[in-house]
């Protein structure tokens, strides 16, 4: 049977802390179960802590005034979510939705920061993952305000096929739906363009499946070079 102490030790963040201090976080955290559809956390609530995703999927998103959603993050088990009002308090800046089955571990702040002043080392961990969340959204800004869709569309494929041996064969996680709101678009905009790309032999799409025929003209979409035709 897998244990809460299991569960954080495989998560990249807490992975070689030693396990008396695992066992300390195991302590402090509870189990939490989600259906797909269920909020999890909204944008101004008040942030009582953060969750470690254990199984499924949660998207974290933001919705405009006229209801546009914009999904900044999909996140996947091991990965920590909700984490940013950690130090500072307040409230969440986005908010967080089960997209499939989910189950999360909660660390309830309060507990969290009091462990943090006994064992300082997990706050180095902590703003390691703060440091390369922080790349990770600039990237997001530079994209959405600088290259078009179909550079969004090639830098993300990029980005998900070094999940995968070779970076060639590689399927979607998540809905075209969803994909098209990571990349700030709409999934009519997005099936045209994945249509674009199998026309000109960049890739070929079977459902949720991507194969990468062309990396090189992936790679100068991704830069924002030549363009589709």
């Amino acid at each position: 049977m897998t244990t809460k102490a299991d569960e954080i030790s495989k998560c990249p963040l807490f992975n070689g802390l030693p396990a008396q201090q695992i066992g300390e976080l195991a302590k402090i955290c509870l189990e939490q179960s989600y259906e797909k559809g269920r909020e999890i956390f909204s944008e101004g609530d008040s942030a009582e802590g953060f969750y470690l995703v254990t199984s499924g999927k949660i998207k974290v998103y933001k919705l405009s005034f006229e209801g546009k959603e914009q999904i900044l993050h999909i996140f996947d088990a091991g990965e920590i979510a909700g984490e940013v009002p950690v130090f500072t308090g307040g409230s969440y800046p986005a908010s967080a939705q089960a997209i499939e089955p989910a189950r999360t571990l909660f660390f309830p702040r309060t507990s969290f920061m009091e462990l943090v002043e006994r064992e300082p080392t997990i706050a180095v961990s902590l703003l390691a993952l703060l440091s390369h969340r922080l790349r990770r959204f600039t990237h997001m800004i530079e994209d959405l305000s600088l290259k078009d869709v179909p550079g969004r569309l090639a830098a993300h494929l990029i980005y998900l096929g070094e999940r995968y041996p070779g970076g060639q064969t590689l399927e979607l996680e998540i809905t075209k739906t969803q994909l098209a709101s990571l990349l700030g678009t709409i999934p009519e905009t997005l099936s045209r363009i994945l249509t674009r790309m199998a026309q000109q032999g960049i890739l070929t799409v079977e459902g949720r499946k991507i194969r990468v025929l062309d990396r090189e003209a992936l790679e100068s979409l991704a830069a924002g070079g030549k363009g589709l035709a």
